[in-house]
């Protein structure tokens, strides 16, 4: 694999009062997938959502928190794809870390045997070790510091079960991997209710979406996935598979970048292979 570790993107986002929130993005060179991560600074303390892949970027993005001079109240993991999860062993074992508990089950049976397939892979980029979040969390209404995070539980989109986070105050949704902006997406087999997932994001009251892979978005971002998303389904229904599809989708889409993100998934999508 070509994976060049560049400097990452650091983007402070927005401000209300006592409240910043920041966006660390990996790089978008080579295989690189530009993962992107978040940090809500609050008065008082600090929260994360997700962990980076790589392990250079995970202790980059620990560093960048840890040079706000706050306290890490915690992290919240949003699914179980290791490009979320991978960083956490080798930067925030520390840390409290809170998920769903069918990604923490989903670690405890699958999270060594997923890091060890990616050693060949990834090298020493690869997690030294694999940490299991010890917080389930469940949809509600949780302050943290003050800020109010809405925990709502997604299934059947990007993941199976995975969680989003509004900040009803600041007009900001977290939505990691329901949205990859200005990237290729990593499409799955169920399309037709992420798409309902976009219907609702572009009736909603927020207007600054926080994505998994790629830089803060807008709206305008919300409905290019939507595009994307339904051009996909057209070129699956009209038979094309493997090569053909991914040649499709990189004219279809030409600016989109990370084209990397197609060898990850179409084995998974077409031929049925293993989704860790």
């Amino acid at each position: 694999m070509n994976i060049p570790i560049t400097a990452p993107i650091k983007i402070m986002v927005k401000r209300v009062d006592d409240v910043r929130i920041h966006t660390f993005i990996s790089s978008y060179e080579g295989d690189n997938i530009a993962n992107a991560t978040h940090i809500i600074e609050s008065k008082n303390v600090l929260v994360l959502v997700d962990g980076q892949f790589l392990k250079p970027y995970a202790k980059l993005f620990r560093e960048y928190a840890d040079s706000l001079k706050k306290p890490i109240a915690r992290l919240y993991l949003s699914h179980r794809h290791p490009d979320h999860w991978f960083g956490l062993g080798d930067a925030f074992s520390d840390v409290e870390i809170y998920t769903l508990q069918e990604t923490i089950d989903f670690l405890k049976e699958n999270g060594e045997a997923s890091r060890e397939d990616h050693i060949p892979k990834l090298g020493d980029l690869a997690p030294d070790s694999v940490v299991i979040p010890k917080n389930a969390v469940k949809p509600g209404i949780e302050v943290v510091d003050g800020v109010t995070y809405i925990i709502e539980k997604i299934v059947d989109t990007e993941i199976d079960y995975g969680i989003t986070l509004k900040l009803p105050e600041l007009g900001v949704y977290i939505v990691q991997d329901l949205i990859y902006s200005g990237t290729h997406l990593y499409l799955t087999k169920y399309l037709d209710h992420w798409m309902a997932q976009f219907e609702d994001m572009l009736t909603s009251d927020y207007d600054l979406f926080l994505p998994g892979h790629g830089e803060p978005a807008d709206k305008k971002e919300v409905t290019e996935n939507l595009k994307y998303l339904i051009a996909a389904k057209q070129a699956m229904a009209d038979g094309l598979k493997d090569e053909a599809f991914k040649s499709f989708m990189l004219k279809r889409f030409p600016t989109r970048q990370c084209p990397a993100i197609f060898n990850i998934y179409l084995p998974r999508l077409f031929d049925g292979a293993s989704d860790f």
